[in-house]
């Protein structure tokens, strides 16, 4: 086998190469390096270490002819590159360059293979929007309605949207959850972004190890035809059970680490009401039983990130308020913290956080999943009463989709306030003719809005108008109103300087 890498430089990636490049089969991986002079120094390292098992090339992914270079005679072509929050927060324009234009031009160059390439594509579980204890559980072909001014999401949304409507001959898309890796508590502690983490959010962790051991073990599996039926798929891509958490026992079991809790570090109106992004998977275990790569447990990660950094384990010495000062309150006015956003009135940030109560104060005061206020937090983590709080995809999604018809279109169309041609319907990978609500007609294969959560292209964000979408669109509503009020009616968007902004609009 030849492989094309991108993203290895990242936490996952590093981990897909490494355990990749070496594998029986693989007579070389070839990896993009945007030309910084950290690439060239880890260029130089990897060179080192792997010498001719390793292909380097240096260019920018959005730029078509370095993703030629990348691809050209290769068996599998995997994209890992992401500019992921808090850098997508600040640089929406790098996230637009690499996580959508820098995805289309990947996916045209696979495309234009003389011999297509198998190509794997990381998405992100962040296109699920904002969930919590009315719906923790997600399935692919869940609605997909990012949260306002999350372009990490917005971005992923474009390029994953494009690799489905492409037409390749193979691809597969893994939806990651939330990621841990050895400097997880260090890459969080410069940048207001942990406020925005919801207590009741369901979060679903997988280690970096396992996510590249999973690379690994799709190229074994898949090169020897031991997996069928893999390809032309959308998958969440979790950390199963023992992954699974809230916003609240994250930030527990993380601050234990350095002797803390979440009350001894925290005040709960530091953190958003909504807004977010985290999920728990029902479906997870499709790929957990065709690759066996779920190994880590949360917790013991978190206990190895303690073990791996001196500087924790010294700190845990420290009275818990001086670690709060030194490491956390400083944030509250970092430029991306909620409490900053309020500080400077800065409306359309803070209502699209919080909403119009106010955040309770006290700890008392806040219901939380993981101390079962909502029910059985163990057995619900366990999967028990999953299958009672699924959202509806408007027809019958158990069938599988080569045997979707016109009339299970029409239906899916209908449950999203909107129609379909039956006359264009010629398969579930084949474009049809769909008509939204608002009187858009869009050009999209029934597996793309029925097996993966797509809809109206023109209706998507931006602007995000969920508030008025999901008084016409069911398959939308069913979720926006966990966390929205009906009574809502604000479009968001950023103005022409690039600040957030909100418009009220009237109801419909």
């Amino acid at each position: 086998m030849k492989v094309a890498m991108t993203g290895v430089s990242g936490h996952m990636g590093a981990e897909a190469l490494e355990q990749s490049v070496g594998l029986d089969g693989v007579e070389w991986v070839r990896i993009l390096l945007t030309p910084k002079k950290r690439n060239f120094r880890l260029a130089k390292r990897l060179k080192r270490r792997y010498g001719t098992r390793l292909q380097v090339v240096f260019g920018d992914l959005s730029d078509p002819s370095a993703c030629e270079r990348l691809v050209a005679d290769t068996d599998y072509v995997i994209n890992m590159a992401a500019v992921i929050p808090p850098r997508s927060d600040a640089a929406p324009k790098e996230s637009e360059r690499c996580n959508f234009l820098g995805a289309k031009a990947l996916t045209d160059a696979v495309k234009a293979m003389p011999r297509q390439a198998k190509f794997l594509h990381t998405s992100t579980i962040a296109l699920y929007g904002c969930r919590n204890e009315k719906h923790p559980f997600c399935r692919v072909g869940d609605p997909l309605v990012i949260s306002p001014y999350d372009f990490y999401s917005l971005h992923k949304l474009y390029g994953e949207r494009y690799v489905l409507e492409a037409g390749l001959e193979h691809f597969v898309v893994l939806r990651q959850t939330a990621m841990l890796y050895p400097a997880m508590l260090r890459c969080n502690m410069s940048d207001g972004l942990m406020f925005h983490t919801c207590l009741n959010s369901p979060l679903e962790w997988v280690s970096a190890r396992d996510s590249g051991y999973l690379i690994r073990r799709i190229l074994e599996r898949d090169s020897a035809g031991e997996v069928d039926f893999f390809s032309n798929r959308v998958y969440n891509l979790g950390g199963g059970q023992h992954g699974r958490q809230t916003g609240y026992d994250t930030f527990r079991d993380g601050f234990a680490v350095m002797g803390g809790s979440t009350e001894k570090f925290f005040r709960p109106d530091w953190l958003a009401a909504r807004n977010f992004h985290g999920v728990w998977m029902e479906d997870g275990d499709e790929l957990e039983a065709l690759f066996g790569y779920q190994r880590d447990g949360v917790e013991e990660v978190w206990q190895e990130i303690g073990r791996k950094h001196r500087i924790y384990r010294l700190a845990a010495l420290l009275p818990p308020k001086l670690i709060a000062g030194t490491f956390f309150r400083h944030l509250l006015g970092h430029p991306n913290s909620p409490m900053r956003w309020k500080r400077d009135g800065n409306t359309a940030l803070v209502y699209a956080f919080f909403g119009d109560p106010p955040q309770p104060s006290d700890w008392k005061d806040v219901p939380l999943m993981a101390k079962g206020d909502f029910g059985d937090y163990d057995a619900l983590r366990a999967g028990r009463g999953a299958e009672d709080m699924r959202l509806s995809h408007g027809f019958d999604d158990k069938k599988p989709p080569q045997t979707w018809t016109a009339e299970d279109c029409t239906q899916a169309a209908k449950f999203r306030g909107g129609a379909f041609d039956a006359a264009s319907f010629a398969g579930a990978h084949l474009p049809a003719t769909w008509h939204c609500h608002a009187g858009h007609t869009f050009t999209a294969t029934p597996y793309t809005v029925m097996g993966a959560g797509h809809w109206c292209p023109k209706c998507a964000p931006r602007p995000w108008d969920f508030d008025a979408q999901a008084k016409h669109n069911p398959f939308y509503a069913q979720v926006w109103y966990d966390t929205h009020g009906r009574d809502e009616n604000v479009r968001y968007d950023v103005d022409a300087a690039g600040k957030a902004a909100m418009e009220h609009t009237e109801e419909v």
